[in-house]
C-alpha cells in the first residue's frame, strides 16, 4: 500500500511533470512544495511509488517521470477538481450562443474546447434515430428547382435543393408532398426510413415519376444523415507542438483520428465516474492505436434526449485537472444550450 504522503509526492511529481516536462526529483519537491519533511524521506517516498510501478526513471540518475498507472491512479484519486476560471466561463459564454444550426454549434464547441485545453477535441454527433420526423415541405423556387425541407420533432431542419428536368407543376408537387409525408410523418427517423425503402421497392414496380424519386431520395439522405455516427474534430495541430512527447511520429495518432468508427468506439467503451467523466490512459488505448495518448471524456444530452460525448486527445503528459474541468464544463453548457438543462 502507499501511504498517504506518497500518494502527495505522486501528485506532487505528475503536476511539475506535466508542467515542465522536466523528470522530477527529491531536491526540487522539497524545495517547490511544503512537505515539511527532508529530501531523503521524499527520496524514500519516490522509491516506493517506483516499486509499485507509478513513477520511473527514464534515465540513470534523473528525476522520475509518472508512469501510466501513475497517471490513472492521479485521475483516479489525486487530480484536484478545479472551478472554471471568469476567462474561461466568459469564453464558453461567447463562443457556446443559442442557435437552430447543430453542425454550427457543434464546429464552435469543438474549437472552443481546443482552445481551452490546447488538446485535440473532438464531439460526437447525437444519433437522432428515435426522432420522429414531423414533417417534410415542398417549396418551388424557380421553374425547375425544388426545395425539400425535413422537419424533425427536436427542431433539427435540413433543407435540400432537387433539379427536375422539366417545368414544375403546382399538383404534381403537391401529390409528391402528400405521398411523402404519409410515409413519413409522426414517425421515428429509422422507421420512416425504412418505410421510404419500402416505398422505393414499390414504385420500382410501377411508373413513379423521376421527381417523385428523386424527392425520395433526398428525404432519405437527410434521414440517413440523422442515423449514423460521426464525429466533429478541432485542434489536431496541437499535436505538433506536443511532438517530443512521443516517442515517435506522431503520425499514426493522426492516422488513427482519421477513423472515427475506432474513436466511436472507443468512446463506447469509456465508462464514467460519478461526475460524468471518463479518461482513457496510454496503454489503455492500446487496442484502438492510441497507446501514448490519454482522452478525457464527458456526456452530453441533445435535445431529443440522446446522449453523446465531447473530449479532447492528447499525450499522456497532459493537464488532466484542467481538461477534466473544462470538458465536464463544456458539455453542461452543451446541454443547456439544446435545452436539455
Amino acid at each position: 500500500m502507499v501511504s498517504e504522503r506518497s500518494l502527495d509526492v505522486l501528485r506532487a511529481i505528475v503536476t511539475d511533470y506535466v508542467s515542465s516536462r522536466e523528470p522530477v526529483g527529491s531536491k526540487s519537491i522539497v524545495d517547490r512544495h511544503r512537505f515539511g519533511v527532508s529530501a531523503a524521506t521524499i527520496r524514500n517516498d519516490m522509491a516506493l511509488l517506483e516499486e509499485e510501478e507509478l513513477i520511473v526513471a527514464p534515465h540513470t540518475s534523473s528525476g522520475r517521470v509518472p508512469t501510466d498507472k501513475g497517471y490513472r491512479l492521479f485521475v483516479d484519486q489525486l487530480a484536484d477538481k478545479r472551478p472554471l476560471s471568469p476567462a474561461q466561463r466568459r469564453a464558453i459564454e461567447m463562443f457556446l450562443e443559442p442557435s437552430a444550426d447543430l453542425d454550427d454549434v457543434l464546429r464552435r464547441t469543438v474549437r472552443l474546447l481546443s482552445q481551452l485545453t490546447n488538446q485535440v477535441a473532438l464531439v460526437q454527433y447525437p444519433s437522432f434515430a428515435r426522432a420522429s420526423v414531423r414533417h417534410v415541405e415542398l417549396v418551388i423556387v424557380s421553374e425547375s428547382t425544388l426545395l425539400v425541407v425535413v422537419i424533425i420533432d427536436n427542431g433539427r431542419v435540413d433543407q435540400r435543393l432537387v433539379e427536375a428536368d422539366h417545368p414544375l407543376d403546382d399538383d404534381a408537387v403537391g401529390s409528391i408532398k402528400v405521398q411523402i409525408n404519409d410515409d413519413v410523418s409522426s414517425r421515428t427517423v429509422n422507421a420512416a426510413a425504412v418505410e421510404l425503402m419500402n416505398r422505393g421497392e414499390k414504385d420500382a414496380a410501377g411508373e413513379p415519376s423521376a421527381l417523385a424519386g428523386a424527392v425520395r431520395d433526398v428525404v432519405l439522405e437527410v434521414l440517413g444523415h440523422y442515423r449514423e455516427d460521426r464525429l466533429v474534430m478541432a485542434g489536431a495541430a496541437n499535436l505538433a507542438r506536443t511532438e517530443e512527447d512521443f516517442s515517435g511520429s506522431i503520425f499514426p495518432v493522426l492516422e488513427a483520428l482519421e477513423q472515427q468508427v475506432v474513436l466511436l468506439r472507443l468512446f463506447g467503451e469509456m465508462q464514467a465516474d460519478q461526475l460524468g467523466v471518463s479518461a482513457s490512459i496510454g496503454r489503455e488505448n492500446a487496442p484502438f492505436g492510441l497507446d501514448e495518448t490519454s482522452i478525457v471524456t464527458s456526456g452530453y444530452r441533445s435535445s431529443a434526449g440522446e446522449i453523446a460525448r465531447l473530449g479532447v486527445l492528447g499525450p499522456t503528459r497532459m493537464d488532466y485537472a484542467g481538461n477534466i474541468t473544462a470538458v465536464r464544463a463544456v458539455a453542461r453548457y452543451l446541454s443547456r444550450l439544446l435545452g436539455v438543462e
